[in-house]
């Protein structure tokens, strides 16, 4: 196993691996629950840097020349600036308003999306990456990392806390309630 940036090529896997994470989330973004066209949203958005979404702001787990995980993080500092072109792009493909809360600040990396493949579910693949974005981010880089947990998934919650994430606030997120969770050197 492999963890690697993500690349151009990667785009395709990687939006599938976004939408099995957010899908209902996306179909928030459109404005309709359509599978076809919300791939076709996100596919777009990763294909292109400078956007939250973008390729190179995704680490991906490679097994045996297979993309089997995908973890979506990026600089809590440069959300505005990340998040414009996706504003843009709902209001010119689907004329709607695009006003989520912010789902990070400035001080963290945001752990915003972790897919897992379906058919490799279970293998611990999900926290094997976390490990990494751990020793990645926070071990070599000095960073705080953060996250959003709802409130309704106590398993979720678990596992962040048993590798050392701890709940600094609770937040709302497009009608959901989140724990917002944060792991640094200092704890």
């Amino acid at each position: 196993m492999q963890i690697r940036r993500g690349e151009l090529k990667d785009a395709e896997t990687i939006a599938t691996h976004l939408l099995l994470a957010m899908e209902d989330i996306v179909y928030q973004f459109i404005g309709e629950k359509n599978y076809d066209e919300a791939y076709r949203f996100l596919s777009t958005l990763v294909k292109h840097q400078g956007n939250q979404y973008s390729y190179d702001n995704n680490w991906v787990l490679v097994e045996h020349s297979q993309i089997i995980g995908t973890a979506l993080v990026y600089d809590g500092g440069r959300l505005e600036e990340l998040r414009a072109p996706v504003g843009r792009l709902i209001k010119d493909a689907y004329e709607l308003d695009f006003n989520p809360e912010d789902e990070t600040q400035a001080g963290e990396y945001y752990i915003d999306c972790l897919a897992v493949d379906p058919n490799q579910q279970g293998r611990g693949i999900g926290t094997t990456i976390l490990n990494f974005l751990i020793d990645e981010y926070v071990h070599k880089g000095g960073n705080v990392l953060g996250l959003l947990v709802d409130e309704s998934n106590p398993s979720a919650k678990k596992l962040y806390e048993r590798l050392g994430f701890l709940t600094v606030t609770e937040k709302a997120l497009l009608g959901k309630r989140m724990f917002h969770m944060q792991l640094s050197h200092r704890h």
